[in-house]
């Protein structure tokens, strides 16, 4: 598939900017064009990913014979004479059960061979030696492989690893996973910038390192550092050259200020541009560019504006990439109320609630402000020229 350059595809080409729904698109294109590749990562490190390959059983489920509860594993009929105990995790070597015999047991331990069935506690009684009770044959029993069977097909390349994939995987007898998750380093940039403590004269506290790692968990792929820059054009040079992760993300320096040095950096290391600039507010001054399988994504330095390109660039951008579905999407239009104006050539998004069909503004959206996204469970997208009615919604993580 070829990538469409943007328009005026030099970088530092002032060439216009695109619509937002066609910035969303060329994100998405460039994913599944540059599709991460499969990587084998140890469990602890593959949440989050898309599965590479199909995921079969090591072992079986159970991997043996086991007691599903605290009690007494019988064979044959009772009263049973009671000749031993059987904890969880201890051997079984050369204990059996002849008929009429019974030993005590516990959740999860191996049940000896000639076993029928588990007698709960609750449904027995011991008098001299002896087990008395009503035992239903193969009750109580998690027999082997009854839930999986050795070497069975799981789960299908292109699943999501959740949690719940991952303690399977374990159970199953693997350590590791063949998964596509794309690695991510963040760049913030900014000599205004603090990263604790109370702001000072002139400084602001950077919202950024804080907000995309959680964004790019959503989106499916790996955080491996958030570094905090200067303004300085070697600097990021020599961060975007060194990165050594499949997406890196530049804060700032995006738009076209004196201190905005992503353009240049990018025209010197050769890359492609996808595109620059989208015609949406806020988050307006977007990037987005790759060279030699490595993608960079242009954020705005204000907050708001940047979480708004984050989904509009970023998250496509990760899902496609391991193939998965774009988390931002797949809420039903809803009727937008309130007054809301809409621009003649941008798109807005504009922080809502959604209740019951109708998307309501909870305002304090400026770009510098996180307030209103974090009141909100979506951006409604007002497209240019809007005059009332339906809008799409934009999930928001």
């Amino acid at each position: 598939m070829d990538i469409p350059v943007a328009d005026g595809a030099a970088c530092g080409g002032h060439g216009g900017a695109v619509s937002w729904a066609r910035a969303r698109e060329r994100a998405r294109e460039l994913g599944a064009r540059l599709s991460t590749p499969v990587r084998e990562l140890p469990l602890g490190r593959a949440l989050g990913g898309v599965l590479g390959d199909d995921l079969r059983a090591l072992v079986g489920l159970p991997a043996f014979d086991a007691s599903a509860m605290d009690g007494f594993a019988v064979a044959g009929e009772g009263p049973w004479l009671l000749v031993g105990s059987q904890l969880a995790g201890a051997p079984v070597t050369g204990l059996s059960l002849s008929r009429g015999e019974a030993v005590e047991i516990a959740t999860g331990a191996r049940v000896p061979k000639g076993t029928e069935s588990v007698l709960p506690y609750e449904h027995a009684e011991v008098v001299d030696g002896r087990v008395h009770g009503q035992a239903q044959r193969g009750r109580h029993v998690r027999w082997s492989g009854e839930e999986t069977a050795p070497g069975e097909l799981v789960l299908a390349a292109g699943t999501e690893v959740t949690p719940a994939v991952l303690g399977m995987a374990a159970s199953l007898g693997h350590d590791g996973l063949e998964v596509r998750l794309p690695t991510v380093s963040v760049l913030v940039t900014g000599d205004e910038i603090a990263t604790n403590g109370l702001p000072g004269e002139g400084v602001v506290r950077d919202a950024l390192g804080p907000l995309l790692p959680g964004v790019l968990t959503w989106a499916g792929a790996h955080l491996e550092r958030v570094r905090m820059l200067g303004d300085g054009f070697g600097d990021l040079g020599e961060a975007l050259a060194t990165a050594g992760t499949d997406v890196v993300v530049v804060c700032g320096s995006s738009s076209k200020g004196p201190a905005d040095h992503l353009r240049g950096v990018l025209r010197d290391l050769g890359a492609e541009v996808v595109v620059d600039g989208v015609a949406c507010r806020p988050g307006h001054p977007q990037l987005l560019a790759h060279s030699g399988g490595t993608v960079f994504v242009g954020l705005p330095g204000n907050p708001n504006a940047a979480l708004v390109a984050s989904l509009t660039l970023l998250v496509p951008l990760l899902s496609a990439m391991s193939g998965r579905p774009d988390p931002s999407g797949g809420l039903a239009e809803a009727t937008l109320v309130g007054e809301v104006a809409s621009r003649p050539d941008d798109t807005r998004l504009v922080a809502v609630r959604v209740r019951q069909g109708r998307a309501e503004p909870v305002g304090h959206d400026r770009p510098g402000s996180l307030r209103g996204a974090a009141l909100a469970d979506a951006y409604a997208v007002v497209p240019p020229g809007w005059s009332g009615g339906a809008v799409e919604l934009l999930r928001l993580p």
